[in-house]
Protein backbone atom coordinates (compact mmCIF):
# COMPACT_ATOMS: atom_id res chain seq x y z
CA UNK A 1 0.00 0.00 0.00
CA UNK A 2 1.30 3.14 -1.19
CA UNK A 3 1.21 6.24 1.79
CA UNK A 4 0.94 10.09 0.96
CA UNK A 5 0.35 12.45 3.23
CA UNK A 6 0.50 16.16 1.93
CA UNK A 7 1.73 18.31 4.83
CA UNK A 8 3.11 17.58 8.22
CA UNK A 9 2.32 16.83 11.47
CA UNK A 10 0.95 12.98 11.56
CA UNK A 11 2.69 10.26 13.68
CA UNK A 12 3.78 6.90 12.48
CA UNK A 13 0.87 5.78 15.32
CA UNK A 14 -1.75 7.78 13.15
CA UNK A 15 -1.15 6.68 9.68
CA UNK A 16 -1.10 3.33 11.09
CA UNK A 17 -4.66 3.87 12.72
CA UNK A 18 -6.01 5.41 9.70
CA UNK A 19 -4.72 2.17 7.91
CA UNK A 20 -6.48 0.02 10.29
CA UNK A 21 -9.36 1.85 10.22
CA UNK A 22 -9.58 1.55 6.22
CA UNK A 23 -8.96 -2.09 6.36
CA UNK A 24 -12.33 -2.02 8.89
CA UNK A 25 -14.49 0.03 6.85
CA UNK A 26 -13.67 -1.16 3.16
CA UNK A 27 -13.50 -4.97 4.79
CA UNK A 28 -13.12 -7.16 1.58
CA UNK A 29 -11.90 -4.46 -0.62
CA UNK A 30 -7.72 -4.26 -1.74
CA UNK A 31 -6.44 -0.35 -0.59
CA UNK A 32 -4.20 0.32 -2.89
CA UNK A 33 -3.24 3.73 -1.68
CA UNK A 34 -3.98 6.11 1.01
CA UNK A 35 -3.63 9.79 1.11
CA UNK A 36 -3.60 11.64 4.49
CA UNK A 37 -3.98 15.35 4.28
CA UNK A 38 -3.91 17.32 7.70
CA UNK A 39 -6.51 20.05 8.34
CA UNK A 40 -6.02 21.35 11.77
CA UNK A 41 -7.89 19.16 14.00
CA UNK A 42 -8.73 16.97 11.04
CA UNK A 43 -7.45 14.88 8.37
CA UNK A 44 -8.87 14.47 5.02
CA UNK A 45 -8.73 10.22 4.04
CA UNK A 46 -8.75 9.15 0.91
CA UNK A 47 -8.38 5.69 -0.31
CA UNK A 48 -7.83 4.51 -3.71
CA UNK A 49 -8.99 0.80 -3.90
CA UNK A 50 -8.10 -2.39 -6.64
CA UNK A 51 -9.89 -2.41 -9.97
CA UNK A 52 -12.75 -5.09 -9.70
CA UNK A 53 -13.30 -7.50 -12.48
CA UNK A 54 -16.10 -7.01 -14.00
CA UNK A 55 -18.22 -9.82 -15.44
CA UNK A 56 -20.36 -8.86 -18.27
CA UNK A 57 -24.74 -8.70 -17.14
CA UNK A 58 -26.83 -9.80 -20.40
CA UNK A 59 -30.64 -9.49 -20.40
CA UNK A 60 -31.90 -13.27 -22.24
CA UNK A 61 -34.90 -14.52 -22.22
CA UNK A 62 -36.21 -12.28 -19.40
CA UNK A 63 -32.99 -12.88 -16.88
CA UNK A 64 -30.33 -11.32 -16.60
CA UNK A 65 -26.92 -13.61 -16.72
CA UNK A 66 -23.61 -13.24 -17.20
CA UNK A 67 -23.30 -16.85 -19.43
CA UNK A 68 -25.58 -19.20 -20.45
CA UNK A 69 -24.08 -22.41 -19.01
CA UNK A 70 -26.22 -22.74 -16.53
CA UNK A 71 -29.28 -22.53 -18.89
CA UNK A 72 -31.14 -26.24 -19.21
CA UNK A 73 -31.81 -27.69 -22.71
CA UNK A 74 -35.06 -26.04 -23.31
CA UNK A 75 -33.78 -22.17 -22.07
CA UNK A 76 -30.86 -23.07 -24.40
CA UNK A 77 -33.44 -23.58 -27.30
CA UNK A 78 -35.74 -20.29 -26.51
CA UNK A 79 -31.98 -18.39 -26.27
CA UNK A 80 -31.33 -19.45 -29.59
CA UNK A 81 -35.07 -19.07 -31.25
CA UNK A 82 -34.92 -15.41 -30.05
CA UNK A 83 -35.38 -12.35 -32.38
CA UNK A 84 -31.87 -10.39 -32.32
CA UNK A 85 -32.72 -6.12 -33.04
CA UNK A 86 -29.70 -4.35 -34.17
CA UNK A 87 -29.98 -0.77 -33.16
Amino acid sequence: MKINVNGSGVSQQEIDAYIEYGKKKYHGREITALTITPDGEFADLRFDFADVPFDRIRRITGYLVGTTQRFNNAKRAEEMDRVKHSV
